[in-house]
């Protein structure tokens, strides 16, 4: 058990290589704690038993801090509004149609983002026309509903 130190070394390296291959700060805390087992190995401190239980103790407390610390600062928002994430975001947001309206639903696509997106008029909207500038009015599966827009250039 002389080189148990040495398993807990490249344990550690294991999980910063995942970590770094990954997103998100889950797997360094493992490389923590096996790191803190690591030292306790090279000091001679408890055996296997003691280590995993501070290899374990010490990952998971470091997870559960960054979680808060995470969700405390780094997703602030302001009180009363809504968190908006993945294509909730578009709602809102300028675009440019690029296919004319046809057919009986009056289908045409709408480039918002850079990404091509099946449009339909809003409610009450005529049939849209290449060039229109429109806003993303609501969301409905993979399909956006848009009214023209008072804006004179798109953003994207």
């Amino acid at each position: 058990m002389a080189y148990l130190w040495l398993v807990w070394v490249l344990l550690a390296a294991v999980f910063l290589v995942g970590e770094v291959m990954t997103p998100g700060f889950f797997l360094l805390w493992f490389a923590v704690g096996a790191l803190v087992a690591g030292l306790l190995a090279a000091t001679g401190w408890g055996g296997i038993a003691a280590q995993l239980i501070v290899f374990l103790g010490v990952s998971l407390a470091l997870l559960a801090g960054s979680r808060t610390i995470f969700e405390r600062f780094l997703n602030r928002r302001r009180e009363g509004t809504p968190y908006l994430t993945g294509v909730e975001t578009m709602i809102g947001q300028t675009g440019t149609v690029v296919e004319p309206s046809h057919g009986a639903l009056q289908e045409s696509a709408v480039k918002v983002y850079g990404a091509i997106w099946t449009a339909y008029p809003a409610d009450g909207e005529s049939p849209l026309a290449e060039g229109d500038l429109v806003e993303v009015e609501r969301l409905e599966g993979n399909s956006i509903y848009v009214r023209r827009s008072a804006r004179r250039q798109p953003l994207f």
